[in-house]
């Protein structure tokens, strides 16, 4: 689905990220994987290393901390200058800090709303420019159910989640004639080594609150990236489309 195409995943060296590069990899694309932890990254990329299907596919590791800005734009230029273009960009990282408001810390909030969202804007403004000069490029933003409808204890992550539905949807508006696609994606609970943790008591309610009876996989999520990122949803765009199993209805 992907042969020929440059893509860039950001908090690609664990669980939602990790599995976009990985399926990104097998469907052709050469990938640059974002994130902050050295180790995990160069265990990505020999994963994805392994799974190329074409000679000519590139996958390489980027250290930075996307709330930077400086630290984007300089490290987006470089990419930009090995690659020669980039078609796609999924903005995956994101943390939590949660607390109830009237416990929260500001450093928190602060935190959350830098990296999940803040981080958004510099990296599609780092290379928004060149993919207008193109004429084409898929922007990819992974969202949150949460941001849509909420939850105890995570204002500060519902509110930056729902950021970046409003920034995608404004920025469809802008680069929508220049032939660039602009999404979002919102997943639900998906099965990760932080779900796995979970008590049997909390895994269990979640469950009853989920149509289809089970967790999402991280390669749920990935189909759906694949879909946007492809020619396939070239009539597609400012949507979220969600990913949850039928909680959000």
């Amino acid at each position: 689905m992907l042969k020929g195409k440059n893509a860039i995943i950001t908090g690609g060296t664990a669980g939602i990220g990790k599995g976009l590069a990985i399926e990104f990899v097998k469907n052709g694309a050469s990938v640059v994987i974002v994130g902050t932890n050295e180790t995990r990254a160069k265990e990505v990329c020999e994963e994805c290393n392994g799974a190329k299907i074409y000679p000519e596919q590139k996958v390489t590791t980027c250290l930075l901390d996307v709330s930077n800005t400086s630290q984007v734009k300089d490290s987006f230029d470089k990419i930009l200058k090995e690659f020669g273009s980039i078609d796609i960009l999924i903005n995956n990282a994101g943390i939590v800090r949660d607390n109830l408001l009237m416990k929260i810390k500001e450093e928190d909030f602060d935190k959350v709303i830098n990296v999940n969202l803040k981080s958004v804007h510099n990296t599609s403004q780092a290379l928004v420019r060149s993919m207008m000069r193109q004429r084409k490029g898929k922007i990819i933003n992974i969202t949150s159910v949460v941001g849509l409808m909420g939850n105890a204890g995570q204002t500060n992550y519902a509110a930056s989640k729902a950021g970046i539905i409003g920034f995608t949807k404004s920025l469809a508006k802008e680069v929508s004639k220049r032939g660039i696609n602009v999404n979002c994606i919102a997943p639900g609970y998906i099965q990760t080594p932080m779900t796995d943790a979970l008590p049997d008591t909390v895994h269990n309610s979640i469950l009853e609150g989920i149509p289809l009876n089970r967790m999402g996989s991280t390669k749920d999520i990935a189909n759906a990236a694949l879909f946007l990122a492809s020619d396939n949803s070239d009539y597609i765009t400012g949507q979220t489309l969600i990913v949850d199993g039928g909680m959000v209805m």
